[in-house]
């Protein structure tokens, strides 16, 4: 523990590091319930994986940014405690697999060295902050949105209004109309816009989300004033993490909610909670994202390609002109996203005299180069091609985005990498034409969960399991008809078929055959789905589905030699009972003492928010005691008066609803905090003596 002090030049930092050491040891003591310490790793970026007794850890990096000299040190802690690959993911992160539990804290500690960062890249929290890998290059767009995300970013990371919210919440800033970062999709997804005073805002798009129910976001605002972001978000935060759902993992994520209460009842909640919020208006920092050194060119990079049909392709998919002048953007596609360490290595060497130092991480789980010259094209092509790093196609639909399925993941079915190997590989060598097609997208999710976005892709595909008499074979479900359309309007792909895995390729190839064959001249793939209709394609790949023509082949999956068998990883387990009444009241303590550190500095919002959290959980942990389990904070409030205060076994100077809720009708002002904190200390006093009272034989 002693070289995290020595190590690390940031106290916040290092606090959290030293704590999740100690959390650890207190999970292998079994003095925190398995539940919790789920929880608590997973908003450290810690995350069970498939394999027993290994972690996946989840490297956070706003809007998919990484310096070469990032990229260097996490190839670095790849080889030193995981598996030697980084993983890139569909939210511009980088996994690292098989890591030790136990040697987490240190992980983070050397990754931290680097301005890298674990925190809330996993669990009930503000997860990654994405943007279009393009930001800042785009020629369509208004304005870098880059900045932008790493406020949010700065601003909710360690915030106490999003530490254990029911689930996950999702953020995206697109560069401009094409939508490239999903809108749509998110929880808040921002559009950038200039309006005729020539002032910057948003378009808002609210309440999208993919998993096994995708519902698409709600345009609610057109014009949102860049100053006004941050507000906006918090008051959206504050409702979901009060009023939504906690018990019921498959209902808890924002869109429920909006299902459940109205997006109406949602935005009036939001407009209530402004008077609370820590700032009414927060300008935005424009030069917080620097400019990335560019490196000028020393001597002759004039190269003679060895393909020049193949460098051709590669030039009209993979790159473009910036709206710099003189500088043009490369994509890399790089397979299924995995890149070894010594790969990853040898790249920045690679590209280190012709592109800026600043990757950005792209969400079909590719690379983007910035600021290249086009006299130095050629030799970055060389370069890359030395790497196996130049294949054509990027973004078209011989890029297949894919999960890592059941490869690391825990509720992984099926195979979605292999897969996506195949089906790369089948448009290259029967469909070459098609890797200038950058219209349709082909994604693949091991599970229904969507990790690879099978939801948005015009074809899609996710694993599952069909029944043959008494065996089980891997299979797809088979989705169409998905796809951004535009300025925060897209569409869910339809469910047509399910089908065995090893027909996959027999379902690309009908549905493509089809397509070249049907399409009216000029037709995009979502017209002519469209057109057609779902029962047309359901009919088209029904002989596909049909069990009685199953090969032996067909029982195992893609990339696999062993028969298929469905089989869900499961997580640690503390192996101990634990008084969960006990837990919600040291929680309890624990919430009262950040309260006590954030008024000390000043900071009173925070210390409010978390002396709300204090009455929360003393509350919820003597409903326990009666066997009631509310499902939302607002529930926990509710049954508090019914059952302890109504009744007069807890006296307090009004209901439990005007004393908690008094935090969004006041400012957070020191006195309020002074107040609010008092009556939290009392409030937990009374409920401990109850505890006891309750407890004694």
């Amino acid at each position: 523990m002693q070289s995290f002090r020595t190590e690390l030049e940031n106290p916040i930092v290092e606090k959290d590091i030293i704590d999740l050491e100690k959390k650890i040891r207190a999970f292998r003591e079994g003095k925190i319930h398995d539940e919790k310490f789920r929880s608590l790793r997973l908003a450290r970026g810690v995350y069970g994986q498939r394999q027993p007794g290994v972690q996946m850890v989840r490297i956070k990096l706003p809007f998919g940014k990484v310096t070469f000299k990032q990229l260097l040190r996490i190839a670095d802690i790849s080889d030193k405690y995981g598996s030697s690959n980084l993983h890139l993911t569909t939210r511009q992160d980088i996994q690292i697999h098989y890591v030790s539990l136990d040697r987490t804290p240190q992980l983070w500690a050397e990754l931290e060295q680097d301005d890298i960062t674990l925190r809330e890249a996993c669990g009930n929290t503000v997860r990654n902050v994405t943007s279009s890998p393009a930001a800042g290059i785009d020629p369509a767009e208004p304005f870098d949105v880059s900045p932008y995300a790493q406020a949010v970013f700065e601003y909710f990371l360690r915030n106490p209004i999003c530490q254990e919210m029911g689930r996950k919440f999702k953020i995206s800033f697109s560069s401009s109309n094409a939508d490239t970062a999903f809108s749509y999709i998110h929880d808040i997804g921002a559009i950038p816009k200039i309006n005729e005073n020539g002032e910057r805002g948003f378009k808002i798009m609210l309440g999208g989300g993919l998993g096994a129910q995708p519902l698409l976001a709600s345009i609610v605002e057109e014009f949102l004033p860049e100053d006004q972001l941050i507000p906006y978000i918090e008051a959206i935060i504050r409702v979901f993490d009060r009023h939504g759902e906690r018990n019921n993992r498959n209902k808890a994520r924002l869109k429920y909610l909006i299902q459940k209460i109205g997006l109406e009842e949602v935005l009036s909640l939001a407009k209530a909670e402004r008077l609370a919020l820590k700032v009414k208006t927060y300008k935005i920092n424009r030069d917080t994202v620097p400019a990335p050194a560019i490196p000028e060119l020393s001597g002759n990079v004039a190269i003679e390609i060895a393909n020049p049909f193949r460098y051709e392709q590669w030039l009209a998919t993979n790159v473009f002109e910036q709206k710099q002048k003189d500088f043009y953007g490369v994509y890399v596609k790089v397979p299924v996203g995995d890149i070894h360490s010594d790969v990853a290595r040898k790249l920045v060497e690679a590209i280190r005299p012709y592109v800026a130092d600043e990757i950005r991480i792209t969400q079909n789980q590719g690379l983007l180069l910035k600021y290249v010259r086009k006299e130095a094209l050629p030799a970055l092509y060389a370069g890359l091609t030395a790497l196996d790093l130049s294949a054509p196609g990027f973004d078209s639909m011989a890029d297949v985005t894919t999960c890592p399925g059941t490869d690391t993941c825990n509720l992984g079915i099926s195979n979605s990498m292999t897969l996506s190997k195949v089906l790369e590989d089948l448009i290259y060598n029967e469909y070459e034409e098609l890797i200038y097609n950058r219209e349709i997208k082909i994604k693949i999710s091991g599970c229904m969960n969507s990790c690879g976005q099978h939801g948005l892709a015009h074809i899609g595909f996710h694993g599952s399991s069909l029944k043959a008499g008494t065996k089980v074979l891997p299979s797809v479900q088979v989705l169409l008809g998905g796809g951004t359309v535009g300025n925060g309007v897209g569409r869910a792909a339809e469910k047509i078929i399910k089908v065995p895995a090893k027909r996959a390729t027999h379902v690309l190839r009908a549905v493509l055959d089809d397509y070249t064959a049907n399409a009216i001249q000029d037709e995009t793939f979502h017209a002519y789905y469209d057109r057609k209709g779902k029962d047309y394609f359901y009919q088209l790949l029904k002989p596909l589905a049909d069990l009685t023509t199953l090969t032996e082949e067909e029982f195992v999956d893609w990339g696999h030699q062993e028969t298929f068998a469905t089989a869900i990883g499961v997580g640690e387990c503390a192996g101990v009972v634990i008084d969960l009444v006990a837990t919600l009241l040291f929680e309890a303590d624990e919430k009262f003492g950040w309260s006590k550190e954030a008024f000390a500095d000043g900071r009173w919002a925070d210390a409010i928010y978390h002396a709300y959290n204090t009455f929360i959980s003393s509350a919820k942990a003597l409903l326990l005691d009666k066997n009631i389990n509310s499902s939302t904070q607002t529930g926990i409030i509710r049954e508090f008066d019914t059952h302890y205060v109504s009744t007069g076994e807890i006296k307090l100077n009004g209901t439990f609803n005007d004393l908690v809720l008094q935090i969004n009708k006041n400012e957070p002002s020191e006195s309020f905090a002074i107040t609010y904190i008092k009556e939290a200390n009392d409030f937990l006093t009374n409920v401990k003596a109850k505890r006891e009272e309750l407890v004694q034989p």
